[in-house]
């Protein structure tokens, strides 16, 4: 369900986006709300498990999230519907660490890494697959099926859980939770996201409360940090971080993470808005990366057993930015099989490649017994990389749309008073709306045309943005402490 709806919703974002009348910013929230709450609990997650028992809390959270599915199923407005992405958020955070742990806690050697495939095959799946499943729900139901589809998925995995799961825990983990450092989290990058989607909009006022927002939430996450060094039972063991490759694995995951999710929120926007596809199609437009994530994601799991991981996480995050790369020469109507299903092709080997031996050497690197906390980390490291570059890339997009509406409005035949309301409603434009004084089917096939090439512009940068960011994850995956030799020491 995490994984699907991390996805899925996203396809859903312009149809909503124009259903329920809401701004970027407020459309950023709703993937942005769930991330956040996902990012800064999942850590807290991950040590409850360990200490109540893995099943119990993994078990909580489903249920938690199939209840926030229903509240915005049926949310009448954004506001609503933020809160309830927030909720899911939360049980997200109780979930998602529990299920990995529960697989490392029944396997061991060989038969860990081929069960933690399994689960990386697995969850990248859904995850590809969701937005497939949210372009057909969206096109042929409604963009609230997204959400109603949680229901019966969670009731299936709840009975699963009771009948086919055993209960584990650390039996030495400290009883009480970390309530201080899951409160600085969240206001951190809180603070830090608030005030990068404000940078949106343009004017003085916002521009100065945005800068307070990310200084407050940078202060909180420094704080975060002093409180769980100084701290002994803490929800992020930092002494986890001794082991070079713990250390290097979740850098490695920050940076392609951050690629990863701040590229894939904007494709569906292009998709549907820049390249005129149905919702169906837009969800169907990486299919070609499902394939691959479904037929191979196993085989990987085995690579780090017998080549070590510093081979599949470079040669998977390079390929990553060349897939990137090809995304970003889309441009406007350009063939499909030209553009979007090449990229596809080598992004979904790229991501298959490094997903299954990533995971398998974050929780080889620490005791068992710690599987919970180092998967929440873990987790935390992925959602906090991604929940930071789509509002750092919505700045991107955002300043290069301007620019770009500025300079393609003065090239075409619109009149004086059009071109300055293009250029002045700017921030309007990117909700899909055109302004008011535009009239006319030649003015408006002109307006929109102007708007889809200066959103072409900014979904450039972006991919090429995310390109670099994989390079630099490649760089990483490069590091000594990834070679075969140096895993089995």
């Amino acid at each position: 369900m995490s994984f699907i709806d991390g996805t899925a919703v996203n396809v859903a974002l312009p149809v909503l986006q124009r259903d329920l009348a809401a701004s970027s910013a407020s459309v950023q929230w709703v993937v942005e709300g769930y991330s956040l709450f996902l990012s800064s609990l999942i850590l807290i997650g991950g040590s409850l498990g360990d200490t109540f028992g893995r099943r119990t809390i993994f078990g909580a959270g489903v249920a938690l999230f199939a209840v926030a599915s229903i509240v915005c199923g049926f949310a009448p407005t954004v506001d609503l519907l933020v809160f309830g992405r927030c909720l899911q958020g939360v049980g997200g955070a109780l979930a998602t660490p529990g299920s990995l742990a529960l697989i490392s806690a029944a396997y061991a050697g060989i038969d860990r890494g081929r069960a933690i495939g399994t689960w990386s095959g697995a969850s990248a799946l859904t995850g590809a697959l969701g937005p497939v499943l949210g372009g057909v729900l969206v096109q042929f139901f409604s963009w609230r099926a997204v959400f109603f589809v949680n229901v019966p998925i969670a009731a299936m995995v709840l009975v699963i859980l009771a009948t086919r799961v055993d209960e584990s825990r650390d039996e030495h983990a400290w009883k009480r939770p970390d309530l201080l450092g899951a409160t600085l989290a969240t206001l951190g990058l809180g603070g830090v996201v608030y005030g990068l989607i404000a940078l949106e909009t343009p004017g003085s006022s916002s521009s100065a409360l945005a800068f307070g927002s990310i200084i407050v939430g940078m202060l909180a996450l420094v704080a975060f940090v002093a409180v769980e060094a100084r701290e002994t039972h803490t929800m992020m063991r930092l002494d986890l971080f001794a082991s070079r490759t713990f250390s290097a694995a979740n850098a490695y995951t920050f940076v392609l993470y951050a690629a990863l999710g701040g590229s894939l929120y904007f494709v569906p926007f292009d998709l549907i808005d820049v390249q005129g596809y149905p919702p169906a199609f837009a969800g169907a437009a990486l299919l070609p990366m499902i394939v691959i994530l479904a037929t191979t994601s196993r085989l990987s799991g085995g690579l780090v057993a017998s080549v070590g991981a510093r081979v599949p996480l470079t040669l998977g995050a390079a390929l990553a930015a060349c897939g990137f790369a090809i995304f970003a020469f889309a441009g406007v109507g350009h063939p499909y099989w030209l553009t979007f299903f090449p990229g596809s092709i080598v992004l979904g080997t790229g991501i298959t490649l490094m997903v299954a031996p990533l995971t398998t050497i974050v929780m080889d690197a620490v005791e068992t017994s710690h599987a919970g906390i180092a998967s929440g980390i873990n987790n935390a490291v992925a959602r906090t990389s991604g929940l930071i570059a789509i509002a750092a890339l919505g700045v991107v997009i955002s300043t290069t749309f301007t620019a770009s509406v500025a300079r393609e409005a003065q090239s075409t035949s619109l009149s004086a008073d059009v071109k300055a309301a293009l250029v002045r409603e700017s921030a309007v434009l990117l909700t899909g709306k055109l302004p008011a004084s535009v009239r006319g089917s030649d003015e408006t096939a002109a307006a929109h045309a102007v708007v889809r090439s200066a959103y072409a512009d900014g979904f450039r940068i972006t991919m090429l943005a995310s390109s670099l960011l994989a390079l630099v994850a490649a760089a990483i995956g490069m590091d000594r402490s990834f070679r075969l030799g140096a895993l089995s020491r």
